[in-house]
């Protein structure tokens, strides 16, 4: 009859733990208004009607062997990238530890032990021995049920933050592709900008050869000599700066793929790659491509689930145990025997009645909490609309505004020409050359700074696509 009762009793609790009820919120993400579509589509930026874009390897789309050749180095040995995917790899762990909670905990343990007791323990009964032996071997169940879905918030919650880390990875590894490819652009937007410098340098070098001769044949005055001087002097230091700038962005480079900057160099290659046409998803896609979209709002449902866990700790916990094994007291005894057997079997009710109010602001701390990630979800998501919309006007008008600068570089190449055809026939001073000289240069260094522009905006506007 007392078997009959345990078992139903078991039974009972099992169902109730099994049916318990979950005092977390229900839970879903904030509406957010979506716009229809993106201001500011151009030729270069095309509305694509589906998500069809891959998120990997987005960088072969420059068509640029090294750039390829550095980001598979960077997946492989950027330390940051690594630590991200650490922190991944024990959120995992983590919520192992959570999802442990559901189980019952089974343990063995042995004692075997050789005391003495006191002549004078209190209690002691007279024919006591001062030697004896203890000798124990057994084991134990314990299973806590959760009644109130505590354990199952912490397992959702352990998932959700598991999640979230995994989305943050994805993130950190999205941020240093682009970063990447961002300084590998300014660093061959330098090798173009040398590459002129150089030869703008030569050219500048003999002008002021012919310049010397002239001056000394009595054809031209000092003043010619010196500002023919004073523009050679000039485009060198010029070549120098970008020769600094370009080993500042060749040591960013080397850090990015775990590389000493000491032991790092890359060869000049004066061409810059093709800009490419970025497609551009519809507004509603971006949600799901962003990895920081979805970490924040992995956090906000761990948070949701946190709730449920603290108000969890106002009601009672029932945790079922069971013991038992042998104990002897040695001197040849047969531990195993029948008669040593000892088994402990019952529930465990446990409530706190006053805490002065460490529940309760538990309770109010884990909803602000999901207050907290509600509006940094809120704030993810308008800064992603911010940063796809800021570079589409980039990527379109910085198309326009180079067509309109080598219009300009064609201008200050035919007055350049011009004004040395003037002065050599002695119809203007060398003043007219160094100035048309001087815009020349400027023109085309802006046309170059804008193409490298162009370039980091696509890598932007890629990235802020999600990759």
């Amino acid at each position: 009859m007392k078997k009959k009762s345990w078992l139903k009793s078991g039974l009972w609790l099992t169902a109730l733990s099994l049916g318990g009820c979950s005092l977390a919120p229900h839970y879903a993400p904030p509406t957010v208004q979506l716009p229809a579509n993106y201001k500011d589509m151009g030729p270069w930026t095309p509305a694509a009607p589906a998500d069809e874009q891959p998120r990997g390897d987005w960088w072969v789309v420059y068509k640029d062997s090294t750039l390829d050749h550095l980001e598979d180095n960077l997946s492989s040995a950027n330390p940051d990238l690594a630590a991200a995917l650490a922190r991944y790899d024990q959120a995992l762990q983590f919520a192992g530890e959570a999802e442990a909670a559901q189980y019952p905990q089974v343990g063995l343990d042995a004692i075997g032990t050789q005391n003495r007791q006191s002549a004078d323990r209190p209690l002691r009964r007279p024919g006591q021995p001062d030697n004896y032996e203890n000798d124990i071997a057994g084991g134990g169940v314990s299973y806590e049920l959760d009644l109130w879905g505590k354990i199952r918030n912490q397992v959702a919650a352990g998932k959700a933050n598991a999640q979230a880390s995994q989305a943050e990875s994805m993130s950190i590894r999205l941020s240093l592709e682009a970063k990447l490819a961002d300084a590998y652009f300014s660093l061959r937007g330098l090798d173009a900008q040398i590459d002129l410098l150089d030869k703008t340098a030569s050219a500048y070098h003999q002008a002021l050869q012919i310049t010397e001769d002239q001056h000394s044949g009595g054809i031209v005055s000092g003043l010619d000599v010196g500002r023919a001087q004073t523009q050679y002097a000039s485009v060198t230091a010029q070549l120098t700066e970008a020769t600094a700038q370009r080993a500042l962005y060749e040591h960013e480079i080397a850090a990015l793929i775990g590389v000493p900057a000491p032991s790092f160099s890359l060869s000049a290659a004066p061409v810059l790659p093709s800009v490419p046409v970025v497609p551009v998803s519809a507004p509603s896609v971006l949600l799901q491509r962003r990895p920081d979209i979805a970490a924040a709002e992995r956090s906000m449902a761990a948070a949701n689930a946190e709730i449920g866990v603290a108000r969890a700790a106002f009601f009672p916990t029932l945790t079922l145990t069971a013991t038992g094994g042998f104990q002897s007291s040695g001197g040849g005894i047969n531990l195993f025997d029948g008669p040593n057997a000892m088994w402990a079997v019952g529930p465990a009710l446990a409530v706190t009645l006053f805490d002065g109010g460490l529940r309760r602001a538990a309770s109010k701390a884990a909803m602000d909490h999901f207050d907290v990630t509600s509006a940094e979800y809120r704030s993810v998501v308008l800064q992603a609309f911010r940063e796809v919309q800021d570079n589409l006007v980039l990527s379109n008008d910085l198309a326009d505004e180079e067509a309109q600068q080598q219009q300009a570089v064609q201008s200050a190449e035919h007055t350049e020409d011009l004004a040395m055809t003037l002065y050599e026939n002695g119809a203007v001073t060398y003043l007219d050359v160094v100035t048309a000289q001087t815009a020349e240069l400027d023109a085309q260094r802006s046309s170059l700074s804008i193409t490298t522009r162009r370039l980091q905006a696509s890598v932007d506007l890629v990235k802020a696509m999600g990759g």
